[in-house]
């Protein structure tokens, strides 16, 4: 079943509920718009995140419009803020009055059907409301309260929230403040520990072994900054199953897949391959990947293609409060602070169709390079330069070529180790998407009780 209407799948708005607003001084501008997010809403590129939240149970809107008053958009002031120019024409954030009414949509499905015929209902209002363009002139965010069974939930809370505001690492914090654990409200949720459990070793010869590493280090830098310079310019991937190469793909119907994993499993591999998780993930989305251009065309399985992994620029080993976020001088800024990192997807052989493993460890051998290289920070000093001499618009453009050049994006979030609840509404399950990207696919991996992938893919399918 698929939407050719919008009336089919029709948003309604909160008519009837009591208007909620918060005013402010009409001239007052909250901070500088940073330049990732002028990148990221531009006349070239505009992306914006999608999070679904799956509750056990029916959604009881009578707390809504006290949570987002009282709980979100203090959250941070961009949730209150548009973007304005000034008279220099720089561009800055600029509180306004927030009307709840315009950001809180209940969407309307035909009543009493199967969880089945909700499946597809919500994804085509998925679809439909990826294509969606946010209005600029109120504050860059919607929330979307589905209160129709699916087969793996009671009901939906979305999110759609423009990249502008932040990055994964903010708007997933943000959302997690919101959140409670299940088991007991009063403690806070924690996450696992990123620190690696192995001892450094002090003796003489560990600094000698750090020489040719270091050296090492300094090549690939250059090696891959001019490949990145290279892949954002004029080296595109091959055309695939996975990349169409069209202009415009930004604009067609995105679909988004889900598929589940159990951590055990992964940590199993991980233990025998002696690697990491993020290795793992990897590893496998590269192998399917791989399988399925076969599937399609075995010449395919020696194309040139190039995923983009997006990596957190911040020092951090885990969330922290929003509070920390906010600080001036904050080593885990607020805002979108990451980088890309071009890794090439390994060719698969007819050997390593039959061994998975070992692909998986070629895929790790592969990062393993990448992690030893300071190129990622390079090509954030080349944006800033680039926005410097030719302006906020010319550097989109270059983020814009850099995505559609390539094949994929890849990131992936760290999930709290406890069962969570917003306003006592138990979560079965949550996912991302960011839509807007000129790409055919997108993957994130959520970490959390069992790994989800998140396939989100423009204009064409995966079988």
């Amino acid at each position: 079943m698929h939407l050719d209407t919008q009336a089919e799948v029709s948003g309604g708005r909160t008519s009837g509920a009591p208007t909620s607003e918060m005013e402010f001084e009409e001239e007052e501008v909250s901070e500088p718009v940073s330049p990732i997010a002028q990148y990221f809403n531009s006349s070239v590129l505009s992306l914006t995140i999608i999070g679904v939240l799956e509750i056990a149970v029916p959604f009881d809107d009578s707390q809504t419009m006290s949570l987002l008053k009282n709980v979100f958009l203090p959250i941070n002031p961009r949730f209150s803020s548009i973007m304005v120019r000034d008279d220099d024409g720089e561009k800055k954030w600029k509180r306004v009055e927030v009307n709840l009414k315009d950001h809180l949509i209940y969407p309307n499905f035909p009543q009493g059907m199967s969880p089945e015929f909700y499946d597809e209902y919500l994804a085509d209002y998925l679809t439909k409301i990826g294509m969606d363009q946010l209005p600029q002139t109120r504050p860059l965010w919607e929330i979307h309260i589905v209160k129709y069974p699916t087969s793996s939930a009671a009901g939906n809370v979305i999110f759609k929230l423009h990249h502008a505001l932040g990055d994964g690492y903010s708007l997933i914090g943000a959302l997690l403040s919101c959140m409670q654990r299940a088991d007991n409200p009063s403690l806070p949720l924690t996450f696992p520990s990123r620190q690696s459990s192995s001892k450094p070793k002090r003796d003489s010869v560990n600094i000698f072994r750090r020489v040719p590493r270091i050296l090492s280090g300094m090549i690939n830098t250059v090696s891959d900054f001019g490949w990145s310079i290279l892949k954002s310019s004029v080296v595109e991937d091959d055309r695939t199953p996975i990349r169409s190469g069209d202009e415009g793909v930004q604009f067609r119907p995105v679909n988004i897949t889900t598929m589940t994993f159990s951590l055990d499993h992964l940590k199993q591999i991980k233990a025998n391959l002696g690697v990491t998780i993020n290795d793992v993930i990897t590893g496998i989305i590269f192998l399917g990947t791989r399988l399925y251009m076969q599937a399609t065309s075995h010449e395919l399985g020696d194309a040139e293609s190039t995923a983009l992994v997006v990596l957190n620029t911040r020092a951090v080993a885990g969330y922290k409060s929003i509070s920390e976020m906010l600080k001036p001088d904050s080593e885990m800024p607020w805002g979108n602070n990451f980088g890309f990192l071009h890794i090439p997807i390994p060719k698969l052989s007819v050997a390593e169709s039959s061994d998975p493993l070992s692909f998986i460890l070629k895929a790790h051998q592969l990062i393993k390079r990448k992690r030893n290289s300071f190129a990622v920070h390079l090509t954030s000093t080349l944006l800033e330069a680039m926005r410097k001499l030719r302006g906020p618009e010319a550097t989109s453009q270059y983020v814009h070529r850099t995505l559609k050049n390539s094949s994929m994006a890849m990131s992936n979030l760290i999930g709290p180790v406890e069962e969570m609840a917003l306003a006592n509404h138990y979560i079965t399950g949550m996912y991302f998407a960011v839509v807007g990207n000129p790409q055919v696919y997108t993957y994130i991996a959520a970490n959390m009780e069992y790994l989800l992938f998140f396939i989100f893919f423009n204009g064409q399918y995966m079988l």
